[in-house]
This record gives C-alpha cells, sequence and structure tokens, in this order.
C-alpha cells in the first residue's frame, strides 16, 4: 500500500507498468474536463469549442515537453476575465475579434516560453499568496457577475460596458424578469454541485459533477421545451439558450478553420491582455505546480522553469488552432491524483479521450442548454470567492484578511495587473506600519538584512535570519539556504527579524518538511519576543514585546488528563510527521500542521509507544482545497504486520468495489466472518497474510466496538473516528480503544 518511487517506471517503460491505472485516471479526469473546457469558453465569449481544443492540446503536446509528472493541463477559469475582456474590446465589427484573441494568445505563450528559458519562474514566489487569493476571489466574482444574467435569461437587458458590481446589482433588479425554465435548469444544476460531495453514495460518484449537471439538463429542457407552456403559460425557449459546438468537428476544421490576426498589436488592450494572461497563466501555474508536488503520492518535483515553457509553448500551439491558453490545473490534477494515476501518461489519455468524446458526442453537446454551463461556472466562481477563502485569510492574521480584500477591491475596479501591484503596495504599506519603522529603515532591513548560513559541521547548519523578512526578500532568503544540502540538521534563528512574513513561513515550512522526508531536522528558534494577530502557525509575526502563552479550555482538559496518567503533553509540535506520511491515507494529502500532542505507553504490551495528535490536513490544492482537521493516533508496534487499511463499508461500497478491483484494491471478505465483512471494508496487499493476522479474538472485538479508521504500514498503527477535532472524552476512548486492540493482536 506505501508507494515507493524507486519502482515506478516513467516514459514508455512507465506506460507499459502503469497504463491501466493512468487510463482510468483519465476516463475521470476528461469526464471532468470536458464540461469545464465548455463553461470556461463560453464565460470567456469566445466558442464553446475552444476550451475543449486547449484541453486537447494540454493533454497530447503539453505532456511531453513540460517539467511536471502527474499534472493535468488545460484550460482555466482564472483567466475567463482578461479573455472576456479582450474579446468584448476586439469587437470592433469587422468580425475578427477570435481572431485577435488567437493572437494575443500566441504572444502571451511565447512570453511565458522566454520566462521559462530564462530560468525565471522563481519571481512567482514574489507574488504573496494573501494577494494572489485576493486575484482569485475577484476572478470568482466576475465569473460568477457574468454567469448570473445567464443563468435566469436576462443578459439581453443588461447595459453596454458595465462592470462585475454593476451586473451584481442589476442581477437583483431583473430577476423578476426571470426565464423560469431556464432559471430551474440552473437552480437544479447548482444543488447538483453543492451536494455532490456531501452524498456518501459512492456509486453517485462514479461520474464527476458537472456531467451529472449535463446529463441532468438536458432532459429537463426537453420537458420544458414540450410540456412547459402547461407549467409555465407562455414559455421562451429556442436555440440560443443552447451550445454552439460544430456537429461535425472534422469538416468544421476543414471549412472554418480560424487563423489568429496580429492586427490589433499597435493598441494598448493587445498588450495589456497579454501581459495579463502572461502573469496569471505563470503566476498558477507555478503555485499549482508546487502544491502538485505536495499531493504526488511519489514525491517527485516539477522543474519549474521547464513547465513554464511547456505551458508556454503549448499556449502557442493552442492559440494558433483556437484554444485558449494552458496551464497546469489544479481541480482536474486532484482527480487524477485521487483516481490513482501514476505517470504522466493520464495526462496524455485525457486528451485523446476529449478527441473521442468531440467525435461521437458532439451532436448530443449541442442539446446542452447554456444554464448548464452557466451553473457550473458561478460553482466555480463560488469556489474562487467563497466565505471559506475570507476566513482562512482571517485566520491567518486580520492582516493577511485587509491584503486579500484590498486587492479584491482593486481589481474588481481596474483590471488584473493593477490588482496584484496594489495588493503588494497594500502588504507593504501596512508592513511598515507593524514594524513601526521609517520608510528607509524599513527598506533598509529588507534588502539589507545580513541574513546568513553557518556551516558548523559536516551535516549541521544554522540559518540567522534578520531584518525584514517578507515577500520581497524570500529571493535572497531560498538562494541562501538552496545550499544547505538535504538530509541536514538545521536551526533556524529568527530572534533578530523584525518581520516574519507569512509568505517566508510557508517557505520555512515546506523546507522543514523537505529535509524531515530526506533524514533530516530542522528547528525554528528565536520567536519568544514575536507577537502575531492570529494563533495559526504561519501567521506574520512582529518583533515588539513578550507573547504570552495561552492554553484553551481544551488544551487544559488535555493537560489535566496527561497529569492525571503520567502521559505527555506538547502544545506545539516541532515537524516531525514523517510517521504519518507512511501511511496511505497522508499520502495524497498534505500536512499543514500538528499540535496539541498526547503521548504515553501501553506497560501491558510491552510499552507500545503511542501518540494523539490533532492534525490539519489538506484534500487537494488552491481552489480544490479543502482543510480538515482531525484527531487521530499513531501506534508504534515492536514487530512488523501486514499492510492494511480497515474502515466502515457503506451501502453502495459493493458495487463501487468493482471498480476498485480492476485496480487490484478490491475489498477482503472472510466467508466465515460475514457479519464483519458486510460492516467492514479491508483492503491490502497480501490476502491470505490478513487473513492469518485477522483471528477471531481480533474481529470480536472489533465487531464489538464503533468503527474506526485503522491502518498498518508494516510497522505502526494510524487510528481516527472522523474528519473532526476529538472531544476530551473521545480522546479517552481512543486510547482505550487502541490498547484492548492492540492487546489482542
Amino acid at each position: 500500500m506505501s508507494k515507493h518511487h524507486s519502482t515506478l517506471q516513467l516514459g514508455f517503460k512507465g506506460l507499459a507498468q502503469n497504463w491501466r491505472s493512468d487510463l482510468i485516471a483519465a476516463i475521470s479526469v476528461s469526464l471532468v474536463a470536458m464540461p469545464l473546457g465548455l463553461a470556461v469558453a463560453v464565460a470567456s465569449g469566445v466558442p464553446p469549442i475552444s476550451g475543449v481544443i486547449a484541453a486537447m492540446i494540454g493533454g497530447l503536446v503539453t505532456t511531453f515537453i513540460r517539467g511536471s509528472h502527474i499534472s493535468i493541463n488545460g484550460p482555466t477559469a482564472s483567466l475567463i476575465g482578461v479573455v472576456a475582456t479582450a474579446a468584448i474590446g476586439f469587437n470592433n465589427g469587422d468580425g475578427q475579434a477570435f481572431n485577435y484573441v488567437m493572437a494575443a494568445v500566441i504572444v502571451a505563450g511565447a512570453l511565458q516560453t522566454v520566462l521559462g528559458l530564462f530560468k525565471l519562474g522563481r519571481f512567482a514566489d514574489v507574488f504573496p499568496s494573501a494577494v494572489i487569493n485576493g486575484i482569485l476571489a475577484a476572478i470568482g466574482v466576475m465569473i460568477i457577475a457574468s454567469q448570473v444574467h445567464l443563468a435566469i435569461d436576462t443578459k439581453e437587458l443588461l447595459p453596454q460596458g458595465i462592470g462585475p458590481i454593476d451586473k451584481l446589482k442589476y442581477f437583483f433588479e431583473f430577476i423578476t424578469q426571470a426565464n423560469l425554465p431556464i432559471a430551474i435548469i440552473t437552480l437544479v444544476g447548482l444543488v447538483l454541485l453543492i451536494f455532490h460531495s456531501k452524498i456518501s453514495y459512492k456509486l453517485f460518484h462514479i461520474l464527476p459533477a458537472p456531467i451529472w449537471v449535463l446529463m441532468v439538463s438536458v432532459p429537463l429542457y426537453m420537458l420544458f421545451d414540450n410540456y412547459g407552456a402547461s407549467i409555465f403559460g407562455e414559455i421562451n425557449l429556442s436555440s440560443r439558450h443552447l451550445i454552439e459546438v460544430p456537429g461535425n468537428f472534422i469538416e468544421e476544421i476543414r471549412t472554418n478553420f480560424p487563423y489568429p490576426n496580429f492586427g490589433m498589436m499597435h493598441k494598448p488592450l493587445f498588450w495589456i491582455t497579454v501581459i495579463s494572461i502572461t502573469l496569471i497563466a505563470s503566476i498558477e501555474t507555478l503555485a499549482a505546480a508546487k502544491a502538485i508536488d505536495k499531493l504526488d503520492p511519489y514525491n517527485r518535483k516539477t522543474n519549474l522553469n521547464k513547465d513554464l515553457m511547456g505551458v508556454g509553448i503549448s499556449t502557442m500551439v493552442s492559440g494558433l488552432v483556437g484554444g485558449l491558453p494552458i496551464i497546469s490545473v489544479i481541480v482536474r490534477t486532484t482527480v487524477n491524483i485521487h483516481n490513482n494515476a501514476k505517470t504522466q501518461w493520464s495526462n496524455f489519455f485525457h486528451g485523446a479521450l476529449l478527441i473521442i468524446y468531440i467525435l461521437l458526442l458532439a451532436p448530443y453537446l449541442q442539446m446542452v442548454p447554456l444554464a448548464a454551463l452557466a451553473a457550473i461556472l458561478i460553482f466555480m466562481g463560488f469556489k474562487l470567492a467563497s466565505p471559506r477563502v475570507f476566513k482562512e485569510s482571517y485566520e491567518q492574521g486580520m492582516e493577511q484578511l485587509l491584503f486579500l480584500v484590498g486587492t479584491l477591491i482593486i481589481t474588481l475596479y481596474t483590471n488584473l495587473i493593477i490588482g496584484i501591484i496594489g495588493g503588494m503596495i497594500i502588504k507593504l504599506l501596512i508592513q511598515v506600519l507593524l514594524a513601526h519603522l521609517p520608510f528607509r529603515t524599513f527598506f533598509g532591513m529588507m534588502f539589507k538584512s545580513g541574513t546568513k548560513v553557518l556551516k558548523k559541521s559536516d551535516n549541521s547548519y544554522e540559518i540567522r535570519i534578520k531584518g525584514i523578512a517578507n515577500f520581497l526578500s524570500i529571493l535572497h532568503l531560498k538562494k541562501i539556504m538552496s545550499e544547505i544540502p538535504l538530509g541536514s540538521d538545521v536551526k533556524i534563528n529568527a530572534s533578530s527579524t523584525r518581520i516574519l512574513d507569512l509568505t517566508v513561513q510557508e517557505y520555512l515550512h515546506s523546507f522543514k518538511k523537505e529535509q524531515a522526508r530526506s533524514g533530516g531536522k530542522v528547528r525554528i528558534t528565536g520567536l519568544e519576543q514575536h507577537v502575531s494577530s492570529s494563533k495559526h502557525k504561519l501567521a506574520m509575526k512582529t518583533k515588539l514585546g513578550q507573547a504570552p502563552i495561552k492554553l484553551t479550555p481544551r488544551q487544559q482538559r488535555i493537560k489535566a488528563i496527561a497529569t492525571k496518567n503520567n502521559w505527555f503533553y506538547r502544545q506545539d509540535v516541532e515537524w516531525d510527521v514523517s510517521t504519518l506520511q507512511d501511511f496511505d491515507f497522508f499520502e495524497t494529502r498534505p500536512i499543514e500542521y500538528k499540535e496539541n500532542a498526547l503521548s504515553g505507553t501501553f506497560p501491558e504490551s510491552d510499552n507500545v509507544q503511542w501518540e494523539i495528535s490533532d492534525i490539519t490536513f489538506d484534500e487537494g490544492a488552491l481552489t480544490a482545497k479543502e482543510v480538515f482537521h482531525t484527531t487521530c493516533e499513531v501506534i508504534h508496534l515492536n514487530r512488523k504486520i501486514p499492510l492494511f487499511i480497515l474502515e466502515q463499508e457503506g451501502f453502495f461500497d459493493k458495487i463501487f468495489d468493482r471498480v476498485m478491483a480492476f485496480r487490484g484494491q478490491a475489498d477482503i471478505d472472510f466467508t466465515d466472518y460475514p457479519e464483519f465483512s458486510k460492516r467492514f471494508k479491508l483492503r491490502g496487499d497480501n490476502p491470505d497474510k490478513l487473513g492469518s493476522f485477522f483471528t477471531e479474538p481480533i474481529i470480536e472485538f472489533l465487531l464489538s466496538k464503533d468503527v474506526y479508521h485503522i491502518e498498518s504500514n508494516g510497522h505502526s498503527l494510524l487510528i481516527f473516528r472522523s474528519l473532526r477535532v476529538a472531544r476530551t472524552e473521545d480522546i479517552e476512548q481512543m486510547i482505550s480503544f487502541s490498547e484492548e486492540f492492540v492487546t489482542n493482536l
């Protein structure tokens, strides 16, 4: 069950070894990519097929020239505002608006290629995450504003040339004039998208949510078209409410192949479009690449500059054949990884499958109402600008929320480029105020800080970070820290910092995890006199005085339990989650931090050591990210046991397991214990060993208790109850359960 990079073949050998798992993952990805590609193109104001063409090129071309291993490439919602603005601005009545957009896409791809060629990908680190989140939130608002009128069929009533805020205002004014059949189709689509992830029946998850939206919308539209008059009275439905895609894709290419037109290169709008596409696509591609590396179960690393060149060249190709810009897309990559993809061939397969879909399904796509795509886009926009985004930013510190909101407002009332610049200026101004320093002193401490690396011994280093450590000084910090080899013992002394930015701490956090994976150890010291506006581990820290340490009521109760039972309690825990990352559950779920660790031994089981702690981890990343908090226990056994995962079995799991069996991950049943097999789902590499391991006492014990997720990595056990932080009484029950379980082994 544990994965090892050394056993994974790449290239054509990887194709022969892993084609089955990569193909299955590609089927799921392509089913997501097709409706999303159509939706992104429609919202961008270009032919719907352009989004699918970009996804095809992202699979068939990008796969062979990029620097990443398992990512999916294609069009993105984050460029909708840029392309849509260009498509409107280039519309001068000559019918060439899309051709001018194609030219801008080609030039933007060329600029990206140059950035990668000159190894400038590192400059993406300069853009703070709060500013990028503000840009993405603004894009989300723009997407929603552009689609809500399609969702109720009031777009024709809108005045020309108004911004996203005014479009939202008009939505509430026009809602009483909504086309009810169209509005119902949109509403049903939104309900499906919202509740798809919340429905536990795995049979429902065989098809991704966007495909369910398309499948349900077609019969709904046909129903309203045929019988709507008897339901709503007079109705207004016509072909303009349906997607416009060529019925014969090959014939369309032969007769109406679009060609780029560079006739707008002398216009400011052309270069604003080019620079906006280049900046947003480059930043998002590099951010996605780093996020995907955290999800990769084989811990492979992306060559960022090569990846930038790869998407740049592919974007040029896409623009030449009528497609949208291409980036590494995190949502589809998350689907890819969670469906057990192993190599780059899953990206290639997804592009090839899209060609098959278009050739076979084009007549059926013409039956899909635009309202279905509007629902998908509104949901995508909401994900970018959801309350969760603002809540997470606030949890990182009030100043992070100010950076985000400031960037959001500036972007909505200007454009993406000014939004990025404005957001960075706001961040600098607030940091100057928090540091209580004159401008000249602040910038002097930022660019001439004196930060350095000292070598203590062959494998021991000390990093002394000084002055203002923020997003503008991070490139220098990364440069000097790159000299430290993996597997080193590193002490990071931050006592001489006046500001320790969240951007810098995110990098230090990543550095710690990288060293831990290689057997190294990193300790951060010197923050005792720093204060922050949040309890978040990575909140920006300012050195103003002694920061008092207070325990929450729950932490006080856990500490009392530890004192009563002679256990050891630690509120803050250094980065020591390497054991957790050895478990299958956490292989594709990056751990953000660990805290409130309670540890002890089981005296009657050869003093087996155990530890319970609160874990914060991510499911997916960036726009696909969901943050979870759970309390789990790790038990370090004194002997080897088989690899397995044991969890509760759902009603439809047996049907779903037929798909899993094709991947070699079938549920293992015990014919002698039908009740156990009915209640529990057991997976493992060696059914014979598991048959011997799960003896009658263990099975009887498990049947008599509440169901826990129990996982073995061969020498340790991972146990947790649910994806929430446990109450103190739940912690005591977990310890009691695990002690009895270990006793029965």
